[in-house]
């Protein structure tokens, strides 16, 4: 955001006060479709961090979804908002950058089904009870998935990721180098 600082006493009508817009801004956003009141594939967009002041202010936004059709959508509905701020403010108030960072890998894993049937079947032989669900963030298997090596995501033992209390299970770490050996061997068993 771009504003324009003056002395409060003689600010009116001449202040852009750019932390302002910027809370306008994201006022903007749909209020239930934030991480915190979403869930399962429904998708987000994620207020990272904000900074700034009078004169400049900004934010870093993930913006995340399971269907690439949402996530478009969820991209020109930013880029909306964006357009009502500079029709209010003037154009170049608000410099909007969107930067694809993680798509979401299954249109990259579903063409190759013995994928999943590895990783399956290598949970099986380590004895751990395989859950399906959907990642809502970022991942290293969604990034390797886009650099052409599709991958699903494998479990780590962790809990409350990117939290001040996230912590790992050291059995539960054991039995993920277990189920990834078991990947190993049996991707050296695929026929070539």
């Amino acid at each position: 955001m771009n504003g324009r600082s003056v002395h409060p006493g003689m600010s009116k009508n001449t202040m852009v006060n750019a932390a302002t817009i910027l809370m306008q801004f994201h006022g903007l956003l749909p209020a239930a479709e934030k991480p915190e009141f979403t869930d399962g594939y429904e998708g987000f967009y994620h207020l990272v961090s904000m900074s700034g002041d009078c004169e400049l202010a900004q934010a870093t936004y993930i913006v995340r979804d399971h269907s690439a059709e949402k996530f478009a959508k969820k991209k020109a509905f930013m880029r909306q908002a964006a357009e009502l701020i500079d029709a209010q403010y003037g154009q170049g108030t608000l410099e909007l950058d969107l930067i694809d960072s993680y798509m979401n890998m299954r249109s990259m894993v579903e063409p190759h089904p013995y994928i999943i049937e590895t990783a399956l079947k290598a949970y099986e032989m380590a004895g751990v009870e395989p859950r399906i669900i959907p990642v809502r963030g970022g991942t290293d298997g969604a990034r390797l998935s886009y650099m052409g090596l599709p991958c699903p995501n494998i479990f780590t033992g962790d809990y409350n990721a990117h939290g001040r209390f996230e912590y790992v299970v050291a059995e539960e770490l054991v039995k993920a180098v277990y189920v990834l050996v078991n990947v190993a061997q049996l991707t050296a068993e695929l026929p070539a």
